[in-house]
């Protein structure tokens, strides 16, 4: 008997300041998708919404390749979920959730994840940057609460340089996070997986010298950064590590896939953030993961719309199947 051609419906691009990498990652998805599979329709939310919506009962299933607001913070989601539409990530729950790094702070601690140290400001408040420094130490992460690929992140290792970073941050969002620096060896930790979740190979990241952490410039430049997978910790840590990964993916709601980024010091771990919607560029670290766990970047995608099609639309009385 000959299978069902699935119609896929592949968004990306979007209004947020992430928008390139979410067209980047779009196209390398693209065409990864078997045509003899899948009848693939391409939309980008920033110009065809009505569109979108006007095809939404010939979708089988969409592919949510979109980061930062109006794509990774759970409002496409719901429209999706609207228009009974099943998709390969989180619902607006998870996506909301993770992408407020306050908002994931409070559930990591529920959870009893280990999280550094941090402070919270909104546009208005006063801020004593002496009062931040005596609290947090120096150097001191400052970075906006919502938003990814370490956009408006900066490291402050001086009060002056501290006042900048606030200026910088409050420019993507209205509230910022400023959370205690900690040294140490950066790894991410993908998941895959809805009821039971499968932790895959972590992956250890070495910036180059010429960057102070991972940046958007490191995570997007080819040759920036070296990449390991499987990360070179102990077996303990990798343990400890997939735990931690598994752990936040459950605390936040997540669904289909989550990456969470965590750094070691010693023998402690901490997790910084989790990304519900993980890169799908070519240097992305979900793909590299994967591969070491024995899938290619095709496979990758069929898996994670095997994984959307099994998860049970978020009924909301709209059947745009009748």
């Amino acid at each position: 008997m000959e299978k069902k051609i699935i119609t896929v419906a592949l968004l990306s691009g979007g209004t947020s300041s992430e928008r390139e990498v979410s067209l980047s990652g779009g196209d390398h998805v693209y065409h990864a998708l078997d045509k003899n599979r899948y009848n693939v329709f391409r939309y980008d939310p920033k110009t065809e919404i009505a569109q979108l919506i006007a095809d939404a009962r010939k979708i089988d299933v969409a592919l949510i390749i979109l980061h930062g607001a109006h794509g990774e913070d759970g409002t496409v989601q719901g429209l999706l979920d609207l228009l009974n539409i099943p998709y390969q990530c989180s619902g607006p729950l998870g996506s909301s959730v993770a992408i407020n790094k306050l908002a994931s702070k409070h559930f990591y601690a529920q959870c009893n994840i280990p999280t550094p140290t941090y402070m919270t400001f909104r546009t208005n408040d006063s801020i004593d940057a002496d009062t931040c420094i005596s609290r947090l130490g120096l150097p001191i992460v400052v970075k906006p609460v919502s938003g990814g690929s370490s956009i408006g992140m900066t490291i402050a290792h001086s009060k002056n340089d501290l006042i900048k970073a606030l200026d910088k941050a409050f420019e993507y969002d209205d509230t910022v996070l400023l959370e205690e620096y900690i040294k140490g060896t950066e790894i991410t930790g993908a998941v895959i997986g809805n009821k039971n979740p499968e932790a895959l190979p972590i992956v250890e990241i070495v910036p180059n010298d010429t960057y102070e952490f991972f940046d958007y410039q490191a995570k997007y430049t080819a040759g920036e950064t070296e990449e390991i997978c499987p990360a070179r910790i102990s077996e303990k840590l990798t343990k400890r590590a997939w735990e931690l990964a598994k752990k936040s993916h459950s605390a936040l709601f997540c669904k289909g896939c989550s990456r969470t980024d965590m750094i070691i010091k010693g023998e402690d771990i901490y997790v910084l953030e989790t990304n519900t919607i993980p890169g799908m560029t070519a240097s992305s670290l979900l793909p590299l993961a994967a591969e070491k766990a024995g899938m290619n970047f095709s496979q990758l995608i069929d898996r994670l719309i095997e994984l959307g099609l099994e998860e049970p639309v978020r009924n909301t009385g709209y059947n745009n199947r009748s």
